[in-house]
C-alpha cells in the first residue's frame, strides 16, 4: 500500500471533492438515512482518500474538517478520522472500481441488519446491489480489522451490504452513485419490511436477477455529459 501522502491532481478537485463530501454528509440527514452524528463518507483522492472526522455533527461539518489519509492509515490532521476509516480504506484499496464508500445507520436496513437477515431478491432493483442479495455481514466491534473483514467479505461481488446489529454500507464508482446506492437499500429494506408483514414475499429467481444486472450496468444516475 503507498505511504505518501495524498496528492489530489489540483486544489480545485480537491474542493470539489471536499464540498461533494460536505453535501452528501447533510443529504444523509435529510433523506432520513443518518441521524447525530452517525454515518460517515469516503472519496478516493490522489494517492489515498478523504474520510470524515469522528463525532462532527454533518450540520458543523465543514470541507476543511475531512482527514486526508494514506493507505498505510496514517493522516496529518488535527481532527481524528472517522471510527470506521479501516472499513473504507479497505475497502477502496480492495475494489479499484470504487470510488466513494456511504456508511449509514437508516431504520429499515438496520432492522434487518439487527435480525442479522440477508435481503433476498423480493424486487428487480437488487440488482443495483450487485446481485441477487444483499448480504448482512456477521457482527464485529465497530471499527475494528474484523469488522473490515467482515464488509470485505459480504461486499464480495456486490455494491452494498448490511453490518449486523449496526447498519449498512453502500459503495460506488464516483459518491453520487453510492449515495444514490444507499437510499434506494433503504427503499428496497422498507418494501420487503412491509411486505412480510402483508403476507409471504415472492423471492425473484436469480437468472432473471443476473440479467437485470446486465441491464443495470447503463442505469442509475448519471450527468447529461455521461452520454
Amino acid at each position: 500500500m503507498p505511504s505518501q501522502p495524498p496528492s489530489p491532481a489540483t486544489e480545485s478537485t480537491d474542493g470539489a471533492i471536499r464540498a461533494d463530501i460536505v453535501a452528501a454528509m447533510r443529504d444523509l440527514l435529510t433523506l432520513g438515512l443518518s441521524q447525530g452524528t452517525s454515518g460517515n463518507v469516503s472519496v478516493r483522492a490522489g494517492d489515498g482518500f478523504l474520510v470524515t472526522p469522528s463525532g462532527i455533527p454533518a450540520e458543523t461539518l465543514r470541507p476543511e474538517d475531512l482527514v486526508a489519509m494514506r493507505f498505510d492509515g496514517g493522516f496529518a490532521h488535527p481532527l481524528a478520522p472517522s471510527s470506521e476509516w479501516r472499513f473504507h480504506r479497505d475497502i477502496l484499496a480492495a475494489r479499484p472500481e470504487v470510488n466513494a464508500v456511504v456508511h449509514s445507520h437508516p431504520t429499515h436496513c438496520t432492522a434487518f441488519a439487527i435480525c442479522g437477515q440477508d435481503i433476498p431478491a423480493v424486487h428487480y432493483m437488487i440488482a443495483a446491489a450487485g446481485g441477487p442479495t444483499v448480504r448482512c455481514a456477521p457482527y464485529a466491534p465497530y471499527g475494528t480489522e474484523a469488522l473490515s473483514a467482515a464488509a470485505l467479505n459480504a461486499l464480495e461481488g456486490r455494491m452494498a451490504c448490511l453490518l449486523a446489529n449496526h447498519g449498512m454500507i453502500a459503495v460506488g464508482t464516483d459518491l453520487r452513485k453510492a449515495l444514490w446506492l444507499a437510499v434506494e437499500v433503504e427503499a428496497l429494506c422498507r418494501q420487503y419490511a412491509v411486505a412480510l408483514q402483508v403476507g409471504n414475499p415472492v423471492v425473484l429467481p436469480d437468472d432473471e436477477i443476473w440479467r437485470t444486472v446486465e441491464r443495470f450496468k447503463s442505469y442509475g444516475p448519471r450527468s447529461r455529459t455521461d452520454g
